[in-house]
C-alpha cells in the first residue's frame, strides 16, 4: 500500500473540482481501488503502486489542463483519462487564440488535432479534416476563414456544403432557393455568429464578402484571393469532389471537412472523401488531419454515442461477412 500527497498550487480547488466536488468525484470513478481525499489544496491518494503512480500522472495532466485552459468539463476529464490524454496538452501553442469572437469570447484550438489542422492550415493551401461529430472540423475552420479575412490575406470566405437532403426533397420545401437552402447551411451560419457581429455579418453576406452556398454553384467558377471551405464533404461524389478541388484559384486556401461515418449518399454512391484522400495523401503541399472521439467538445454524451454506434456497425459488418 502506498500513500501519496498532492498539494495543488496556484488554483482554486473549489473551482477545479466543482460544487460539492461533483468533478473530483467523476475523477474518482476511474479509480475504484485507490482511495481518494480532499481537503483545501491537498489531495491524498493510497493504494497499489502502479495504480497511485497511474492517478498522479492523470491528476498532473488535469491540473496542466485547469492551468492553461481555465476551466475543467466531465468531456476533458474524460479525454484526459484516455491512453492519449496526454497528447491533448503536447502542442507548445495548444491555447494560441485564433481570434477574438464576439463580446471578446478567446476562440483557440481546444485539442492537439485541432492545433494540429491550425498548424497545417499555416503552411498548406488545402487541408482535409476528417473525423466525428463534434471534433470542432467546421468551427476550427470558420474560425481561420474569418481570421484570415480581417487579416485582408484574403478577399472574401465561401462556405459551401453539397446538396444532399437528409430524408428531405428540397423540391417541397416553401420558399425560393436560399429559403429552403439557409436551414441546411445553418450549421454554418451559427459558427458566424460566433465570430462575427450580427449586423457586420448580414452586410458581408449581402456584399459578398462572405458567400454560403450549395457546392453546385462552384461549377465553372475559379475561387481566387478566398478561403473557400467544403464542409460535409463525406457526401460529394467523386466527380463532385474533383470539380471543386479543380476551382482552386493562385492565391486560395482550401479547406475540405467531413465525417466518413455520416454519408448520405443514395447507395452504391462512392464517396468522393475517401477517394480525394487516398488519391492525394502522397502530395506534400496537402495537408490532412484525423480527429478522433477524444477531439469530441460537446456533451460529454456525444463521444458515447458516436463509440456505441460505432460497435454496434462493426458487430453489423462482421455478422455481414459471415
Amino acid at each position: 500500500m502506498l500513500e501519496k500527497k498532492i498539494v495543488i498550487k496556484g488554483l482554486n480547488p473549489a473551482e477545479l473540482f466543482g460544487v460539492q466536488n461533483v468533478k473530483l468525484d467523476y475523477i474518482k470513478s476511474f479509480f475504484p481501488k485507490l482511495k481518494i481525499i480532499a481537503r483545501g489544496n491537498i489531495v491524498t491518494v493510497s493504494g497499489e503502486g502502479s495504480e497511485t503512480k497511474s492517478f498522479t500522472d492523470k491528476f498532473d495532466l488535469i491540473l496542466r489542463h485547469f492551468h492553461k485552459f481555465n476551466k475543467l468539463t466531465e468531456n476533458n476529464i474524460e479525454n484526459l483519462m484516455t491512453d492519449g490524454g496526454h497528447n491533448l496538452l503536447n502542442t507548445e501553442n495548444a491555447s494560441e487564440i485564433i481570434l477574438h469572437g464576439n463580446h471578446g469570447t478567446k476562440i483557440s484550438a481546444r485539442t492537439a488535432n485541432q492545433q494540429k489542422l491550425v498548424n497545417l492550415v499555416n503552411e498548406k493551401d488545402m487541408v482535409f479534416a476528417v473525423g466525428p461529430a463534434g471534433s470542432g472540423k467546421t468551427y476550427t475552420a470558420v474560425a481561420l476563414a474569418v481570421r484570415a479575412l480581417k487579416a485582408k490575406e484574403v478577399k472574401r470566405i465561401i462556405l459551401t456544403r453539397p446538396a444532399v437532403e437528409s430524408g428531405e426533397n428540397l423540391g417541397f420545401l416553401p420558399g425560393d432557393l436560399k429559403e429552403k437552402l439557409d436551414p441546411y447551411m445553418m450549421p454554418l451560419y451559427d459558427a458566424l455568429r460566433d465570430m462575427i457581429p450580427a449586423e457586420k455579418l448580414a452586410d458581408m453576406i449581402e456584399f459578398g464578402i462572405i458567400e454560403i452556398a450549395p457546392l453546385a454553384f462552384m461549377r465553372g467558377r475559379t475561387l481566387d484571393k478566398a478561403f473557400v471551405i467544403l464542409d460535409e464533404a463525406q457526401n460529394t461524389t467523386t466527380m463532385q469532389m474533383k470539380m471543386f478541388l479543380t476551382r482552386m484559384g493562385m492565391t486560395a486556401k482550401f479547406i475540405i471537412t467531413g465525417d466518413m461515418s455520416q454519408i448520405d449518399l443514395p447507395h452504391r454512391q462512392k464517396s468522393g472523401l475517401p477517394y480525394a484522400i487516398d488519391a492525394l495523401k502522397d502530395i506534400d503541399d496537402i495537408g490532412i488531419v484525423r480527429m478522433m472521439t477524444s477531439d469530441v467538445i460537446r456533451h460529454s454524451l456525444v463521444k458515447k454515442v458516436i463509440d456505441a454506434f460505432s460497435e454496434v456497425e462493426k458487430k453489423e459488418s462482421g455478422n455481414g461477412k459471415s
